[in-house]
């Protein structure tokens, strides 16, 4: 690993964010993996909807739904 990110690592640990170097690289590759998971669910959804779009029937109430939110907004 390079130094300076060594030396950020040691600094999150001596802030008290984590309780040591392994921690520190444990939470980071949770976080890589659970942010890969996250994309490859959202690729399977978006695939979902290419494959099987909504109708104008299912999103309309959405559309009146955010329209009448904008309109109440005071602005």
């Amino acid at each position: 690993m390079p130094n300076d990110l060594i030396c950020a690592i040691d600094d999150l640990v001596k802030m008290g964010v984590f309780a040591s170097r392994s921690d520190a690289v444990r939470a980071g590759l949770i976080a890589v993996v659970d942010r890969q998971r996250r994309v490859a669910v959202g690729q399977v959804i978006a695939d979902g909807y290419r494959r099987i779009p909504l109708t104008d029937d299912e999103t309309s109430w959405s559309d009146a739904a955010s329209a009448a939110m904008i309109a109440e907004e005071p602005w």
